[in-house]
This record gives C-alpha cells, sequence and structure tokens, in this order.
C-alpha cells in the first residue's frame, strides 16, 4: 500500500502525519521532535491552535531536513479576506521557521461572511503561484459550500479535512471529493471527538473494532487507521504520548479483509461529534491571531 497520497497538482504528502489539534504549545516539541524520530515525516496544525511556533521547533531539534518533511498548517476566519490572508501566511511561516509551506488551508467556511472566504481563497491562490506554498485546500467545506467555492475560484481544492471516522462518514462529501480531484483528509481520524465530545459512546471501546484488532493484533487505533488508509484517506492522529504516537505509525504492516473495511464501513451512524461549520462566525468564533 502507497504511504503517500498525490494531490491533484502532483505534490507528493505522506498518508499518515502527526496532528496537534489541542496539543499544549509546551509539550508539542517534543511531540514533534518524537513523531518525526520514528519516522513521520508530516505535520499538521493551525494559526488557531497555538503551537505553531514549537511545531517549527520539534522540526527544528529533530535534525531532519526541512525538505523531507511536509508541513501544514491552516489560517483562522480572523485573517479572512485577501490581504488579512496573505498576511496570515506571513504570520504561520514566520512562526513555523519555513520560506514555504507545504499545505495551507482555509480552517473553516466562514458562510455568515462567504465574501471574505473567497477573498482568502483567492489569497492561497496567488500563494500558490508565488511558489510560497506548494498545495492549497480547505477545511470543513460542505458539499453545498465546497460546490459554491468551486464555481467561484480557479484553483480546485487539493485536500478537504473533515471529521471522519468509523462513526460519521460523510459518504456524500467524499463522493464529491472523488468527483473533483479532492483528496479526504481526516481530523478525528480514530474518534477521539467520541470520546470527549459528547457522543454517546467511544469508538476505541466499539466490539467491532476490538474483534478487528484483536484479529490481526492490533490496538482498535490502529485499525481505524488501517481503514483510512486502505479507502485512499489522508489521516492526522494527535497524540503527546510517545508510546502512542509509535502506535499510530505501526499500521504498515497488516492489511484489513474486505469483509472487516465492510463491518467498520457499517458503523457510520451520520452523527457529527464537532461543532456544525456553519455555527462557525466571527461573532462566536473570530479571534486575534497574534503576529509572529
Amino acid at each position: 500500500m502507497p504511504t503517500t497520497s498525490t494531490l491533484n497538482n502532483g505534490v507528493e504528502m505522506p498518508a499518515l502525519g502527526l496532528g496537534v489539534f489541542q496539543t499544549p504549545p509546551d509539550v508539542t516539541t517534543d511531540a514533534v521532535a518524537e513523531a518525526l524520530r520514528l519516522g513521520y515525516r508530516h505535520v499538521d496544525t493551525a494559526a488557531a491552535y497555538g503551537n505553531e511556533r514549537e511545531v517549527g521547533e520539534g522540526i527544528a531539534r529533530s535534525g531532519v531536513p526541512r525538505d523531507e518533511v511536509f508541513v501544514e498548517t491552516k489560517l483562522w476566519i480572523s485573517d479572512y479576506g485577501y490581504d488579512a490572508a496573505l498576511h496570515g501566511f506571513d504570520k504561520s511561516a514566520a512562526k513555523l521557521g519555513v520560506d514555504q509551506i507545504d499545505l495551507l488551508l482555509l480552517h473553516q467556511p466562514l458562510t455568515s461572511r462567504f465574501d471574505l472566504t473567497l477573498d482568502a481563497y483567492r489569497a492561497l491562490e496567488e500563494l500558490l503561484a508565488d511558489g510560497r506554498v506548494r498545495a492549497i485546500g480547505v477545511s470543513n467545506f460542505m458539499p453545498e459550500v465546497l460546490a459554491r467555492l468551486l464555481a467561484e475560484s480557479t484553483v480546485v481544492p487539493a485536500v478537504n479535512q473533515i471529521e471522519l471516522h468509523p462513526y460519521f462518514q460523510q459518504t456524500e462529501l467524499q463522493v464529491l471529493h472523488t468527483q473533483h480531484g479532492i483528496l479526504t483528509q481526516c481530523w478525528s481520524p480514530i474518534g477521539g471527538i467520541t470520546s470527549y465530545g459528547g457522543g454517546a459512546k467511544s469508538a476505541f471501546e466499539d466490539p467491532t473494532l476490538l474483534a478487528i484488532g484483536a484479529e490481526h493484533g492490533k490496538s482498535t487505533a490502529q485499525v481505524m487507521l488501517r481503514w483510512h488508509l486502505q479507502e485512499g484517506r489522508s489521516t492526522i492522529p494527535k497524540s503527546t504520548k510517545p508510546a502512542r504516537i509509535a502506535e499510530n505509525f505501526d499500521v504498515f504492516d497488516f492489511e484489513l479483509t474486505a469483509d472487516q473495511v465492510a463491518q467498520i464501513d457499517a458503523l457510520d451512524t451520520g452523527v457529527r461529534s464537532g461543532p456544525d461549520p456553519d455555527s462557525i462566525t466571527l461573532e462566536s468564533y473570530g479571534m486575534p491571531i497574534p503576529e509572529a
């Protein structure tokens, strides 16, 4: 199974990366350095996470050459608009300590001010044309909003990063991605949000996943990550624990059967655990992103 995903502009991206959502800055540097030591070559962060600087420090500390690490980050809604988004790139690049960002996403669609969203995406298109980013994309764009972006922009997003785990699979959106050559990237890929997001049950304790894991001598987390990879998705599990970071990367030595994949596909409840993207407004979620 390939360990990389080819984006729609030909850029190669490691299919499995380290996520750092809700990772406190004081432990982010160590987590990133450890992940890179273990073989990860892809790190996903965001301006809104408040840990871009520490991600950059972890990359520098690891000793892994910059051109071997795929760096992904996201602009927050407070930096939407054309000029604001260009400045948002400057802030992120400076904090990360890089001249070029490998993948830059719009973090939310900001449907209440879609004009600002479109202007921000136009800025991403310019950054791509100038070579300051290698690929651009979006996050949490639902089918109708994604269709509107496609109709009003020039560059098809390389990636749409969305909540996706066995209990919430967003099949309709995945089909739309395939039709347009957009890679599906999963946040909360092992259903962590089902443990703390108010869900009725945790994916980690799912009997189906436990049984499949037992057949392969793997954890439920490893089963879920393997499921994503076999179905062609990018995945960015987060952890700060060295043992868990290692476990999440140890998913390339087994293969789920077609029946096992079908069993996991059948776990979809259609229930979102994260916030409804339409609820993300400047009034509710706007916050200044600090200068570098």
